[in-house]
């Protein structure tokens, strides 16, 4: 593999005693402008141990850097040793060894069968699908995706919303309005509509929340009738969200949702009690983490029912004992930051020492028009239709520019989907998102689509020449500047696959992925590839192959679908 930084570091370190190789490879960058070379070591640190100016010593490595076939050139330009590779050299390695790994290009054994939890999506029984379910399910879905491509045993767990106070105000509003057959015949849309007609009655009378409570703890103690009810909603739901899910291409290994722990929560609840964790807090029983600077940690309400930190525990510690897991990582929203910030210390309390590898990975805020999504008053837009009106929009778009196109249905899902999960992944995590219509609808630019359609351009060029095209070529002939920066790119990305998995960021992978098609995009424009000269078209057919290769690795990590015709 021609890691660039590791043979800058290599030559570098018998001249720097002071730093090791590591320390050297990390202090290297990518110059901004290619005209400052490929790789640079900025002085500056190095200044500080030798009690010299940056510039003295870069000039003074300068004369002491050993010939190298990697280098073309190295310059001292104002405090910075700059390189500059060996192009060809680095074209041919690079190239080649995309050719040869083909779909594992970018992969690696880092961890090593190791198992991971990905804790994601998780949407609430009975309530809609909506946008704010998007983004866990996406981050959730690309984590697996990359963790599993890096070496480990991921297991995708659901962890389904299908226990609590919610279905004792459902079950009431079903009895007092509901309809049987036109809960069958809409399913979730009718729940809602009970659901928040609930709410809205509920203010003027608040007994109704009363009676919400007696119906859950009569789920809680095993009534027939209620748990009866609760199963039809819970399997009314369960339907309409794999439908989503496959509309998605996501699967998970396990549903296993809030109530699959009722039986499990006795257990640590005897257990805090013994190691003298538990105590009453006004009739609740607590853990009091004031010597952490946080809120005490609900484990039983006054009434002695559970809530959300008590079943997380319980799973968490099943989790544990199924799987053994190296890491369990929880996608949820950063509101809920002290949540598991507060459990995950009660489980460091009860001596557990993996209690460090739970790791919580939150992201933004998504509001509609600036106002919190809020199901209880109906202020909710739903996935569902969020993702077919993508589809419809891309039918029409094909039906416009290609109506003979053959499966172009079947596209119209690949690339609706894929628009609007690459648009939930582009912007950093955390960041709060906005939904708007006009956005997620957008496919100019940078996004899916975009792309999808270099993937398809790049298959279409390969099917054209309808070659083989191996690591057999000759890599001198390759000498433009966009030539050389696709190669770059190319280089770049399994690096950006571990620090996306380092990081757990998914976004990385957007952000190269449109920069690799931006960079294939100016090669096609500006190079014949199906020349009249052999020699020249085969070694430009390594890099659309190599190109082809890497962007259909990338878009799968990332959970989108990669179509060979547009």
């Amino acid at each position: 593999m021609f890691d660039v930084k590791e043979i800058v570091a290599n030559s570098l370190a018998p001249l720097i005693p002071s730093f090791n190789k590591n320390s050297l490879y990390d202090m290297l960058e990518y110059p901004p402008n290619p005209e400052m070379g490929d790789v640079a070591l900025p002085c500056f640190k190095l200044s500080k141990v030798y009690k010299k100016a940056p510039a003295l010593i870069a000039d003074e490595l300068l004369k002491n850097i050993p010939q190298s076939e990697y280098f073309e050139k190295v310059e001292a330009v104002s405090g910075y040793l700059n390189f500059f590779i060996n192009k060809s050299l680095f074209i041919k390695t690079v190239i080649g060894e995309i050719l040869d790994k083909d779909t594992k290009y970018g992969a690696s054994d880092i961890g090593n069968g190791k198992n991971v939890v990905i804790d994601y999506s998780a949407p609430n029984i009975a309530k809609p699908f909506h946008v704010g379910h998007l983004r866990s399910t996406s981050i959730g879905n690309a984590l697996y995706k990359i963790f599993e491509f890096m070496g480990y045993n991921c297991i995708g767990v659901n962890h389904l919303g299908d226990w609590g106070t919610q279905f004792g105000k459902l079950i009431v509003a079903y009895k007092k309005w509901g309809d049987a057959k036109r809960i069958e015949q809409n399913g979730i849309k009718e729940l809602m509509d009970i659901y928040v007609r609930f709410h809205t009655e509920a203010e003027k009378d608040p007994t109704l929340d009363d009676e919400a409570r007696a119906w859950f703890a009569k789920m809680e103690h095993g009534d027939e009738e209620a748990l009866k009810l609760w199963q039809w909603f819970k399997d009314i739901s369960l339907k309409e969200f794999k439908r989503i899910y496959d509309l998605m291409g996501i699967k998970f290994d396990s549903y296993a949702g809030e109530s699959f722990y009722n039986d499990k929560m006795e257990a640590v609840i005897e257990e805090l009690k013994e190691k003298d964790l538990l105590k009453e807090s006004q009739g609740a029983m607590i853990v009091d983490l004031d010597e952490y600077d946080m809120p005490p940690c609900m484990i039983l309400k006054k009434d002695g029912s559970s809530l959300y930190a008590t079943r997380d525990i319980a799973a968490a510690i099943y989790r544990k004992n199924e799987y053994n897991f190296d890491k369990c990582i929880y996608v949820t929203a950063a509101a809920q930051a002290l949540h598991f910030k507060q459990w995950f210390k009660v489980v460091e309390l009860m001596e557990y020492d993996w209690a460090k590898d739970l790791v919580h990975v939150p992201f933004g805020l998504v509001s509609l028009g600036g106002e919190k999504l809020a199901t209880r008053k109906g202020k909710v837009v739903l996935l569902e239709d969020i993702l077919n009106k993508a589809m419809e929009k891309t039918l029409e778009t094909i039906e416009a520019k290609n109506p003979n196109l053959e499966g172009k249905e079947e596209i119209a899902r690949e690339m609706g989907v894929g628009a609007v999960i690459f648009s939930d992944l582009s912007a950093n995590r955390i960041k709060d998102v906005s939904f708007s219509w006009d956005e997620i609808l957008n496919f100019d630019g940078e996004t899916g689509p975009y792309v999808q359609y270099t993937h398809a351009r790049a298959c279409s060029v390969l099917k054209k020449a309808n070659e083989e095209v191996n690591s057999a070529f000759n890599s001198e002939l390759l000498d433009s500047k966009e030539e050389y920066q696709l190669a770059k790119t190319l280089k770049l990305f399994p690096e950006r696959v571990i620090q996306a998995m380092e990081d757990l960021e998914p976004s990385i992978i957007t952000r190269y992925l449109v920069d690799l098609a931006q960079a294939f995009n100016r090669f096609y424009n500006t190079h014949s590839i199906l020349v009249d000269d052999n020699d020249l078209r085969t070694a430009r057919l390594a890099m659309v192959k190599s190109t082809k290769i890497t962007l259909a690795n990338g878009l799968k990590l990332i959970g989108l679908s990669t179509p060979e015709r547009v």
